[in-house]
């Protein structure tokens, strides 16, 4: 993998607790472009969809989310996959609250921003009426005006990072969250769907201008679980004590985060259950680092699908920092 657009960073100016030991990290040299998407994604969702609070999404100092997490992306493309991913941050806020007694519904207004319109670019003018109606009509038009910006720059990419969002998305949407998980192996698959698999998959590959083949596509997905394993448990552990007491205050009998899966599972301690997560987090770490030095040998496979398994590794060290 060639590195045109990004630098190394001194790894004594970082912490990541030994969660991706072996895992450099990589920094985009452009760091407007990422802003710009950024902030002007919080623009249009405040002035189509509603107000986004003290909300900073992917903006952060030193390490943005993009600037790290895809340090190669074609700097002509960082600006608009900023742009989306802003999106779809601001987006999960809404699949995160869904009322568990309005499911059905709730998934269907979720669902119908990405229906059978979602390669069409026709929005629809902007919505009059309050309500759900209105936010699913804006949230359509900025899915429009991301659609239409990677158009312009790689159709046929463009039109393989929408499906992949859609997936995403549909996928979310009819795994039900209210039943707990009995083990982590039941909880895993769950978690890596909802670590946005396919939706990192049209990032990484619009940002960087990679085609896998249709017949490597099962074979890539096998191999990136490992890194998507990693990703889900990791924000599992850092986001485990906020989870917990918004639980509490919520009354809610249990929650949708590994640490909890791993007391019940288990029968272990809050503080027993990190340990355990920590461990496969590094356990899934080093897996994926086997995978990735095995995959840069295989020359039989497409360049394509080596550079995306190498460049995933990247997400994971920025998931740690």
């Amino acid at each position: 993998m060639d590195f045109r657009y990004s630098d190394l960073i001194d790894p004594s100016t970082y912490e990541t607790e030994g969660l991706c030991d072996g895992i450099p990290l990589r920094m985009h040299r452009e760091p407007s472009k990422e802003n710009i998407g950024a902030i002007r994604a919080q623009s249009d969702w405040t002035r189509l969809v509603g107000p986004v609070g003290y909300y900073r999404g992917g903006l952060g100092a030193p390490y943005s989310f993009l600037r790290v997490s895809v340090p190669e992306c074609i700097p002509e493309r960082l600006e608009i996959i900023s742009y989306a991913n802003e999106f779809a941050f601001l987006y999960d806020d809404v699949m995160e609250n869904i009322d568990p007694d309005k499911g059905i519904e709730s998934e269907r207004r979720i669902l119908d921003v990405f229906g059978d319109d979602v390669l069409s670019l026709d929005a629809g003018p902007a919505a009059s009426t309050n309500g759900a109606k209105s936010k699913v009509c804006g949230q359509k038009r900025i899915q429009s005006q991301i659609l239409a910006e990677m158009l312009a720059l790689d159709r046929e990419r463009a039109l393989t990072s929408m499906q992949s969002w859609a997936t995403f998305v549909r996928l979310s949407a009819s795994r039900r969250r209210c039943l707990p998980f009995a083990s982590l192996e039941e909880y895993l698959p769950y978690r890596i769907i909802d670590a946005g698999e396919m939706i990192w998959f049209g990032t990484v590959t619009f940002g960087m201008a990679l085609t896998i083949p249709e017949d490597e596509m099962d074979l890539c997905k096998r191999l990136a679980r490992p890194a998507f394993a990693a990703f889900g448990l990791t924000n599992d552990l850092f986001s485990w004590d906020k989870e917990r007491d918004e639980a509490k205050q919520r009354g809610d009998p249990h929650l949708v985060n590994a640490i909890w899966v791993l007391m019940g599972e288990l029968s272990i301690s809050e503080s027993e259950a990190k340990v355990v997560c920590r461990d496969k987090i590094k356990a899934y770490v080093a897996e994926y680092l086997i995978i990735v030095q095995e995959t840069r040998m295989k020359s039989e496979l497409s360049q394509d699908l080596r550079t995306y398994i190498e460049a995933l590794q990247y997400s994971i060290s920025r998931n740690v920092v």
